[in-house]
């Protein structure tokens, strides 16, 4: 079942595109990542898709009753936000706000929520901590937990693993495929093509180019094998028009694509 629709989309900012024609779906259970050049769109597609600025031409069509204050949102985390006067269990505790109707305390319900998926990300022992002594890691935990008070349906990942050594980053990652493989739906934009083929269901590629389809689509086309470094696929034309129009731009594109945001 389809969560979200998209046609014929262009997004940018003050009427003036920065990308155009965009369509894709994401269905029910998919892990999909956003790849693309540096300045290609991807946040801006993202705060698109979360009604968090409007869209210059196309539709997003949400599927499944899917309501928008039914998405979590992990955005990328500023100075300023990392440096938060609060606990690990309030800041949890506020991903819950966008189902409580501005109610002005959290019920029995909201607080079970947290302390589940504060167990989730394994920061069940962090609650009393104050969130701006934790490690970047511990941080986006906090961060993926409260996004998942908002959610049993989608969650939408902006960078989740910048700045983290690879240790926390491998760490992070595997927690995210897990919730995938628990039912949750993911939309995560990444600068890593490895980790995107590793484990996204499908790909979503902007910028000069443009590609929509399955991981094994991706690694088959031209633009696939420039970003990841392998041979394209000899049948590539039979994974459709995207792959192939992919395929006969990727050539210039490789050392520019080097740059990904």
């Amino acid at each position: 079942m389809s969560l979200i629709t998209v046609k014929d989309l262009s997004v940018g900012y003050d009427r003036v595109a920065v990308e155009t024609n965009i369509d894709f779906r994401v269905d029910e259970g998919d892990y999909l990542c956003i790849v693309g050049e540096n300045g290609s769109g991807k946040s801006t597609l993202m705060k698109t898709i979360l009604n968090l600025q409007p869209p210059i031409r196309g539709e997003i069509i949400y599927g499944d009753g899917l309501q928008a204050n039914e998405i979590g949102y992990l955005p990328q985390q500023t100075f300023v936000q990392k440096d938060f006067p609060a606990s690990v269990t309030e800041i949890v505790l506020s991903g819950c706000q966008s189902r409580s109707s501005f109610r002005p305390f959290y019920s029995r319900a909201d607080k079970e929520k947290a302390a589940v998926n504060m167990e989730r990300m394994r920061i069940s022992d962090l609650g009393r901590r104050c969130y701006r002594e934790l490690s970047g890691g511990q941080q986006q935990r906090v961060l993926l937990a409260r996004a998942l008070c908002a959610t049993e349906k989608l969650l939408l990942l902006d960078e989740p693993v910048a700045g983290l050594d690879p240790k926390v980053t491998l760490e992070m990652y595997e927690l995210i495929s897990q919730l995938n493989g628990d039912g949750v739906t993911i939309i995560m934009i990444s600068h890593d093509i490895q980790a995107a083929v590793k484990y996204a269901s499908h790909i979503l590629h902007i910028g000069d180019v443009f590609f929509f389809g399955t991981r094994d689509e991706y690694i088959g086309s031209g633009i696939g094998s420039a970003f990841i470094g392998r041979p394209a696929h000899k049948g590539c034309e039979d994974a459709g028009t995207d792959c192939s129009v992919a395929r006969e731009s990727a050539g210039t594109d490789i050392e520019e694509g080097k740059k990904d945001e």
